[in-house]
């Protein structure tokens, strides 16, 4: 993805983040999708973009924030704006507004974000409940790559 190699430092060591980078790809096919759609309100387009883009911006935030039970927490969010998307997203596919072709390819794609999300933040309740160290600040060690 473009620009993700130019400008590191540790507050931007998010953006290595496999799950992050599929939060944007998904959130991408999600808004060319609505964007097609002529036969929905205005509002419920912009429900279907903001919990779709909220998926990766909570994981962004998340990471930012310097202590990992936040992290945890933002991470729980970013989950919870999965699931609306999809019961948005299910919806107007029930409701005969998105093909079948198209919702097949989306369920694939947030099945996968979501799985990786969900082993993700598992990752770090084990590190918490190991009391693993966390690098909590904003020290420059060696190396700010040692961050992202």
């Amino acid at each position: 993805m473009k620009y993700l190699k130019t400008n590191k430092n540790i507050n931007r060591g998010f953006r290595k983040l496999e799950v992050w980078q599929e939060a944007i790809l998904l959130f991408k096919f999600v808004k060319e999708k609505v964007d097609t759609l002529k036969n929905i309100s205005f509002k419920i387009k912009a429900q279907i973009e903001d919990s779709s883009l909220s998926v990766p911006s909570n994981i962004a935030e998340g990471y930012t924030r310097r202590h990992i039970k936040e992290h945890v927490q933002y991470n729980t969010i970013a989950l919870s704006s999965l699931a609306e998307n999809y019961t948005q997203v299910y919806a107007l596919f029930i409701a005969n507004i998105i093909e079948d072709d198209w919702f097949q390819e989306y369920d694939s794609k947030h099945y996968s974000l979501e799985n990786k999300l969900i082993n993700f933040n598992k990752s770090i309740i084990n590190k918490l409940k190991q009391k693993e160290d966390w690098k909590d600040d904003y020290i420059i060690r060696e190396t700010v790559e040692a961050y992202i």
